[in-house]
């Protein structure tokens, strides 16, 4: 399977056509073990779904679907469609460098920084403008939350501040619950 083709159910999510391409070709640029890795070496910190092969991607795929969900109950609804594509953007790409470029043995503490210069290293390739760029790598940048030191207790991530940031978050974080538990075939949700 090629690259692009992982994530043809999340591209529908997005409205705006260049942000959709924009997506695609960044996805296309990843680097390869994004698309066959677990998304924890230990397994301690992720449901059963985000285990073996492709379970980094299942576990985006997951991360993608709670805020796709969220974002379109009117209830629960505050964002503008651009701010929606923007957010499904940044979830889709947010672990895409968590274990480095080139890949290391462990996820990379970092991993968010290194996601956020990824986008901005490309943004020549990309239609979007300063601020949509400055938007994605914010809340990419903060997704771990309060897991933001390194091993010797060294504050290395920002922790979320606004509403978006903690929105990409919480999308991550529940995606990361044993709790939730999420069928797949393959690498695609059953719905």
């Amino acid at each position: 399977m090629e690259k692009i083709d992982y994530f043809n159910r999340e591209y529908n999510y997005i409205k705006d056509d260049k942000i959709r391409e924009d997506l695609k070709y960044l996805v296309s640029n990843l680097p390869d073990y994004f698309f066959e890795i677990e998304t924890s070496s230990t397994g301690k910190y992720h449901p059963k779904f985000a285990s073996g092969s492709h379970g980094l991607v299942r576990h985006t795929k997951v991360a993608v679907r709670i805020a796709y969900e969220l974002m379109n109950n009117p209830a629960l609804n505050n964002f503008t469609n651009r701010e929606k594509d923007l957010i499904i953007l940044a979830l889709t790409l947010h672990d895409g460098l968590k274990c480095g470029n080139p890949k290391e043995r462990y996820t990379r503490v970092d991993h968010p920084l290194l996601a956020s210069s990824f986008i901005k290293e490309h943004k020549d390739k990309l239609s979007l403008g300063d601020e949509d760029i400055d938007f994605v790598t914010s809340v990419i940048s903060t997704h771990m939350g309060n897991w933001n030191t390194d091993y010797n207790g060294n504050e290395v991530l920002p922790k979320p501040k606004n509403k978006y940031q903690r929105f990409v978050h919480m999308c991550d974080f529940l995606a990361s619950r044993k709790v939730i538990n999420v069928e797949f075939n393959g690498i695609e949700i059953i719905e």
